[in-house]
């Protein structure tokens, strides 16, 4: 068994990361979650209705297609994941669809999430709709400005948008009203976390549902080209699409993995949401991480173009999987973002998300950290890489025209 595997420990710890920092009432229905979710993944009868649902509804499995004329460019063989060929248009839906059967199977009536770029959101309100479930969304209100499309979509849906006009009125300010709704409402609601964040048992329940990625593409790698990828790269938000497609790759030591965070407008606290360029340890949302903060310990402000890369913080796994240097990390600024949003339009005839858009930003460059680092390892000028496509552009097309005009 690999180092990898026997993480995390049974208090959800991934070396001095993760673990459970919440509110005494909130320890009794993690752990009941907890039991719950393990109780399930033994039971064959949710595996092959989870699985059937994966097929059915949200389309998997999804392709690997080859990017020939971005290939072209960069000088390598790039192929993307394409996610965002999923039902309602990105990877959340992995995970939306996995956590709402096991809430239904816990008897619980009304489902409550945050969302950032609005993609989990509606892949929530999808999955709740589908089930019968109520659903309400906790979203900041400069992330409903951005996304105004997804949050239209959640209302049709069936959804309860409720804004919050907090803090940075962003990702990290829906979590804590998403937390103090759950803490007066246990008995019959479930939390249904978007990313690889928050108290165990989230961060390894998310990257289960999430690791269908990894294991299609290496099988579908394998299928097209013989062997495994020379690399794999995708963006880091709080990690779950990264983590869905690295983890089933992680014992493959010959195969390099890049994360790429949200550089923003420059290397100034409050001007990116860089976590391993800037951040340290702390505790946000329930678990220990690498984290943005001033000196007071105050969590600091973030920017990107992305609304889906802005939180402050980053799953716990990814904080030991860098530390011990499996995955690389490096970011793209939001003018390489656009630069990268554009050049996959015109060149592959697919809009991108832009949270998708930072991890192709990393291949055009000349010093690429993916292609560097596959190039050195393998030996080869052209090497494989697979980027993970994680969602669609459509919410991101007026942004991106307010970024050009």
């Amino acid at each position: 068994m690999s180092s990898y595997a026997k993480l995390p420990d049974a208090g959800g710890h991934f070396g001095p990361y993760g673990g459970k920092f919440v509110p005494e009432t909130l320890m009794s229905p993690l752990e009941e979650l907890d039991r719950a979710y393990r109780q399930a993944r033994r039971d064959e009868s949710f595996e092959e209705e989870l699985q059937d649902v994966l097929r059915r509804f949200v389309g998997r499995p999804t392709p690997l297609y080859q990017a020939r004329r971005l290939s072209q460019q960069v000088g390598a063989r790039v192929y993307f994941k394409r996610e965002d060929l999923c039902h309602t248009g990105a990877h959340k839906i992995n995970n939306a669809v996995g956590q709402a059967l096991l809430a239904q199977r816990m008897g619980k009536s009304r489902i409550i999430a945050e969302t950032g770029a609005g993609q989990h959101g509606v892949a929530t309100a999808a999955a709740c709709a589908w089930l019968g479930l109520e659903c309400e969304v906790y979203m900041g209100t400069e992330d409903m400005r951005r996304q105004a499309l997804n949050v239209y979509r959640m209302e049709l849906f069936g959804a309860t948008v409720t804004p919050v006009d907090a803090g940075s009125r962003t990702l990290k300010d829906a979590i804590n009203e998403a937390m103090r709704d759950w803490v007066s409402n246990v008995e019959d609601t479930h939390y249904l976390l978007g990313s690889v964040l928050g108290a165990h048992p989230y961060p390894v329940m998310v990257r289960d549902f999430q690791s269908v990625i990894g294991r299609e593409a290496r099988r579908q790698v394998l299928e097209t080209e013989g062997r495994l990828p020379d690399a794999l790269s995708a963006c880091v938000g709080g990690g779950s699409n990264s983590i869905g497609l690295f983890h089933a790759f992680l014992d493959d030591q010959e195969v390099v993995m890049v994360g790429v965070e949200a550089g923003g407008r420059g290397g100034d606290l409050g001007d990116h949401a860089a976590r391993f360029q800037g951040g340290s340890l702390g505790v946000l949302h329930g678990t220990r991480s690498y984290l943005l903060h001033d000196e007071l310990g105050q969590v600091a402000l973030t920017h990107s173009v992305s609304a889906g890369l802005d939180y402050p913080s980053v799953g716990p796994e990814h904080a030991y999987l860098h530390d011990q240097k499996r995955i690389l990390y490096t970011s793209a600024d939001d003018e390489e973002a656009l630069e990268a949003f554009h050049a996959v339009c015109r060149l592959e005839g697919i809009l991108p998300a832009l949270e998708s858009s930072h991890a192709v930003a990393d291949l055009m460059r000349q010093e690429s950290v993916a292609l560097s680092a596959a190039r050195r390892r393998s030996g080869r000028p052209e090497p494989i890489v697979i980027v993970n496509m994680s969602g669609r552009g459509d919410k991101d097309v007026e942004t991106v025209r307010s970024f050009s005009e």
